[in-house]
């Protein structure tokens, strides 16, 4: 296994949880006063108080299912797990890149209802890019243990 690909994989294990705290968007009701920064893990507080099952959802796709598979992909590199677990990593995979496509859902219909103002912010790119450099990187390892 390449070691830039290991270290690549590595590098997700610290730029994940930076990317649950950067903000994902600014948000405000009205256009005249200032916006509210959303991260993943404000907006899984501010869920929590409303539905916490909806809250523990977002939290399992966008939080547990990258860092699982990030981790479990570290140790296919390092020979600590068979590589016939890659299909399941995939599966895991797909579970974090719904939480990406729901902000997607969301920042569309608050733009689309005209009441307030959003507005996206450098952390939905930072977190995207995880999740899509996740998926790049198991693929790649697939490729390279088949």
């Amino acid at each position: 296994m390449p070691r830039w690909l290991i270290w690549a994989n590595l590098a997700l294990l610290l730029l994940f949880p930076l990317s649950w705290a950067a903000p994902l968007m600014r948000a405000g009701l009205l256009p005249l006063f200032g916006l509210s920064e959303i991260s993943v893990l404000s907006g899984i507080a501010a869920l929590w108080d409303d539905d916490p099952f909806l809250a523990a959802l977002v939290a399992l796709l966008a939080l547990v299912a990258p860092m699982a598979k990030t981790a479990a992909l570290a140790a296919v590199h390092l020979g600590r797990l068979p590589a016939r677990h890659l299909g399941l990593l995939s599966g895991l995979g797909r579970l974090a890149m719904a939480d990406v496509f729901l902000v997607a859902v969301y920042v569309t219909l608050a733009k689309g209802l005209g009441v307030g103002r959003v507005e996206t912010a450098w952390g939905l790119y930072l977190f995207t890019f995880c999740v899509l450099a996740a998926l790049a990187l198991s693929l790649l390892t697939k490729r390279r243990l088949a």
